[in-house]
């Protein structure tokens, strides 16, 4: 099995709990770390046995941000290099490009974007620069009281990364989204909620068994390849420019399902009993994926 450096990976009940784990630095963000949240993203979406995942920090803070500390490049990008947006769109796969240009934080929200199974964060203390950003690819984010979030770009002279300036806009409307990252305040868990960053805000104690009641009511008794699907489709289709465009992946979807699964709910639903479905995910998913 894997082991990783700044991560605990635990599966239980069918739940992976993802802890950022380098409590000494509050869960500080560093190059390595990045490359260990996409490998484990990528083994969870491959993995029958994970149904969702919760991600949260180890001690007192969700992550403190990038680790500033770091010799050279804190970002670890190559400074001897002159990118271009041409390089950025046909080397994109150059390991040149991968390593030393693009920013590490959205290499971990795209692989948070095409992992096949609902992601929820457990914000349990500060999330800052990344460790706000990284949690906007994820589906929900619930809040323990203790929470503190800031897009502190603007006070270090950077800009926002981890494709948050895609995510953030979509979860809290243009207007507040460049206010957020204007401002670089630091907000707390209530006034993440009414902004609706956060869906909840529950006692510290409580962060932990509140994420993982929602991820049992979201997958148990469910359809893992459907719910896999409607992750990939909300989030594919809600940008695409006419709504034709979902009527194609949704016929496509919907004629698959009834001819897989679907048949064992319709069943279920009609003897009034629990349906038992045996899909697995990534293998029964239909033919078309990925379109």
């Amino acid at each position: 099995m894997p082991t990783y450096e700044t991560l605990r990976y635990e599966v239980a009940e069918g739940i992976l709990t993802l802890w950022l784990h380098r409590p000494d630095n509050m869960n500080a963000f560093t190059v390595t770390m990045a490359n260990e949240l996409v490998a484990a993203f990528d083994r969870a979406s491959a993995d029958d046995e994970v149904a969702a995942i919760v991600v949260t920090g180890s001690d007192r803070a969700f992550c403190a941000g990038m680790d500033l500390s770091a010799e050279g490049n804190v970002f670890g990008l190559d400074e001897g290099q002159q990118p271009t947006m041409e390089d950025m769109v046909h080397r994109f796969e150059d390991p040149v490009i991968v390593d030393g240009v693009r920013d590490t934080g959205g290499r971990v929200s795209l692989a948070i974007h095409r992992c096949l199974k609902p992601v929820i964060a457990a914000i349990n203390g500060a999330a800052v620069g990344i460790g706000a950003t990284m949690t906007l690819p994820m589906d929900v984010r619930i809040a323990s009281e203790k929470a503190r979030i800031g897009f502190v770009f603007g006070r270090l002279g950077i800009v926002p990364e981890a494709c948050s300036t895609w995510f953030l806009p979509r979860i809290v409307g243009m207007s507040n989204a460049l206010d957020l990252v204007y401002s670089a305040d630091i907000i707390d868990a209530q006034q993440a909620k009414e902004l609706g960053l956060v869906k909840e805000v529950v006692a510290h104690e409580d962060l932990l068994p509140t994420a993982y009641e929602l991820a049992h009511r979201y997958v148990d008794g469910k359809s893992h390849v459907a719910t896999a699907m409607m992750r990939q489709m909300l989030y594919r289709n809600a940008v695409e420019p006419h709504p034709v465009e979902a009527h194609r992946v949704e016929s496509l979807a919907m004629f698959y399902a009834s001819i897989g699964e679907g048949k064992e709910g319709v069943a279920a639903f009609l003897e009034k009993r629990p349906a038992e479905f045996t899909g697995r995910v990534p293998e029964d998913m239909p033919p078309f994926y990925p379109w």
